[in-house]
């Protein structure tokens, strides 16, 4: 049983409730782990403003579900695995890049892995790369830019997943298929 009290629109804080409609609306319901969240209508807005920041990066979408799905399966989020392997689905990501990022496996795409490798860097190093590990990611095509959003996505995709694992989010009927 949870401390957190799962929230529909009516029930939670009045500035929460815009950000749960406007999900809900978006998504077709409400996801639990936003229920949750809603105790704090900062969190639920620092997370859709720092996702509508990542989302509107300059980094290709698949690219940012490999850093999203690195720093759920780093931190052990399974929602978000559920939630990141429906959006690679929706993508039309081939099969074996989703297998391997939902197993913290290496991708068969040299780009890619190049991404995932970098992001595992940032994460482990606390953004201590070094500049080897910064040549490797620019040599595979990204920019210095593309660096910089790979550590705007770890910080929102870290805030997900943490406020997920701390009020025990459960896994919504709607992603079980994607488990």
């Amino acid at each position: 049983m949870s401390l957190f009290a799962e929230h529909t629109i009516e029930s939670a804080p009045p500035q929460s409730r815009r950000f749960l409609a406007a999900a809900q609306k978006q998504l077709g319901y409400l996801p639990a782990a936003l229920a949750r969240w809603a105790a704090s209508p900062d969190l639920l807005e620092g997370f859709g403003r720092m996702t509508a920041l990542f989302d509107n990066c300059t980094l290709d979408p698949l690219a940012r579900e490999v850093v999203i799905m690195t720093v759920a399966t780093r931190n052990g989020c399974a929602v978000c695995v559920a939630m990141h392997t429906a959006r690679l689905a929706a993508l039309d990501a081939p099969p074996e890049v989703i297998a391997a990022l939902r197993n913290a496996a290496p991708l068969p795409d040299p780009r890619l892995e190049e991404a995932r490798v970098f992001t595992r860097q940032l994460a482990g190093t606390a953004g201590a790369v070094g500049d080897d590990a910064l040549r490797a990611f620019l040599a595979s095509g990204y920019t210095a830019q593309n660096a910089l959003e790979v550590v705007l996505g770890i910080g929102a995709y870290t805030m997900s997943t943490l406020a997920n694992r701390l009020t025990g989010a459960p896994l919504d009927d709607q992603l079980r298929a994607y488990l």
